[in-house]
Order: structure tokens, then sequence, then C-alpha cells
């Protein structure tokens, strides 16, 4: 087993952590020179080469993306995240313009906040033409039409549906004022995953929170690209009272290691 001295693993941690920094704010170009430097000092990093293709695959370079990918897949034939990518590239055309602009992702989406957020997997998902655009930490809009809610791209278009009884209680709670703030938070040509976080709570709901919690031996926390956190509420448990309020930071694959005056407190209007 190779060993390096201790200040070249400084440097690549500090080449790593500004690298991931750059990414998370959506500054690509930096991200992809970064990564490049850190190869030419350690060529056999299979996270170094994941950041790098992901970086330039945002910055429309396909092609290039996929060699960074595959690199990755050589140094490490088990490595998901470099497979999933090649298999999501070859669906887009070479070296063309990305018709989905980068979003600047803020890290703090991405934690697990009681009560606040939840993952849920989307129904009824566009084709792979669209999916095959999108990647963990795009930005994405909620849109409720017709008691169901649409999640959709910045630019409109849908991207699938969330699942009935989330949606039911999502629809309640952008009616009286309730604001999400939603992301994938992983896609394959199929499956759709997405966070939804709370980014304002309307008066009416002071003492309510928008996603209740689960029995302990029910919920499954872990990184992003595994989380299967479902939601599964009766219809009796539409309103409960805050639970406590521990965070819990998630994973970012991809990305990394890869006001109204207040009024009293009321019920849920009815349906």
């Amino acid at each position: 087993m190779v060993t390096f001295p201790e200040e070249r693993l400084r440097a690549k941690r500090q080449m790593t952590e500004r690298a991931i920094a750059l990414a998370m704010a959506s500054r690509w170009e930096e991200a992809a020179n970064v990564n490049r430097e850190l190869l030419v000092l350690f060529p056999q990093d299979v996270d170094g080469h994941n950041r790098l293709g992901k970086a330039l695959a945002e910055l429309g370079k396909f092609e290039e993306a996929k060699g960074s990918y595959s690199r990755a897949a050589v140094l490490d034939p088990t490595n998901v995240i470099a497979h999933k990518n090649l298999q999501r590239l070859s669906r887009l055309a070479v070296e063309q313009a990305v018709d989905i602009a980068p979003t600047r992702v803020d890290p703090s989406l991405f934690i697990e906040e009681s009560g606040k957020t939840t993952i849920t997997t989307l129904m009824n998902v566009a084709g792979p033409e669209l999916l095959a655009k999108m990647t963990a930490g795009d930005l994405l809009e909620l849109q409720p039409r017709d008691h169901m809610v649409h999640v959709v791209i910045p630019q409109g278009e849908m991207v699938g549906q969330v699942e009935p009884k989330l949606a039911k209680r999502l629809g309640t709670l952008l009616g009286v004022g309730n604001r999400y703030q939603t992301a994938v938070t992983s896609v394959d040509d199929q499956t759709v995953k997405v966070i939804i976080r709370e980014m304002y709570r309307s008066p009416k709901m002071v003492g309510k929170v928008s996603f209740p919690s689960k029995p302990a031996a029910e919920m499954f926390r872990g990184y992003i690209k595994d989380s299967v956190l479902k939601y599964d509420l009766d219809d009796e448990e539409d309103l409960s009272e805050d639970a406590d309020d521990g965070l819990e930071m998630t994973g970012e694959a991809e990305m990394g290691a890869e006001e109204p005056e207040v009024v009293e407190e009321s019920e849920l209007p009815e349906e």
C-alpha cells in the first residue's frame, strides 16, 4: 500500500474540501480546475474523477465528463456513481448546450430537520430525455394542481408528482401560506427522489409541523442517494405539535465524497 507524507495528505484534504465547496456553490469551472489539480497529484483518486465528471457535465462538456467517469469506473468497477452517470450521459448529445441551467445549491437544504423536511419518491415521472439532464442538487418547484402537487423544473416542465397522501397535506399547507424548497436527492432514468424543506411557516400554522415524525422504528436515515423516507400518515394525524429540532446531515455523494401579523393557532382547513 502506497503511503504519503502527512503534508501531501493534508493538501489532498484541503483540495477536496475546496472542490466540494465550489461544487455546492455551482462554481463548476473552478471546481473542475481544482479537481484536475488534485488528480495530477493523486491520479488514482476515484472521488476526484467523479467530482471532475460532475463539474464537466454541468458545464455541458459531456464527452470529457464521460472520460472522467470512465476512469473512475476503471479504478473502482463497483462504483455506483460512476456507472450511473455514464448511463445518464450516454443519453445526451455530445457537447450540446445544457437545456437546464445550473442553479446555486444551498447546502443547508440537504440537512434533514425533524418536522421541517421529508424525502419522497415522485410518481408519474417524466421521460428519460428530461431525467438524463438532471443531477442530485438540482432545484425544483412545487405546483398544486387539481388536488395534486406537481414537481417541475424552474422552466416549468413537469418532473413528476408527489404521492397522494403527502400531496393532500402539502396542498393544504401551501394554501394557508407555507412555503417550501425542493431539490433532487437522486435520479436515474426511471426514479426521482426529492427532499422538501419548509422555508416559511404561515402564522396560521404556529406550533404545527409540516411533516410529523414517524416512530423511530419506522424511520430510516442515510445518505441522500439511498434515502427511502416514506410518508404515511393517517388522516387524523393531519396536525401534530412540533417534534424535536434535532439536525442530521445527510450525505451529498455526488457533490462531496464520491412577515405578517401573528394570529391564533388554528387547525388545518377542512378539505
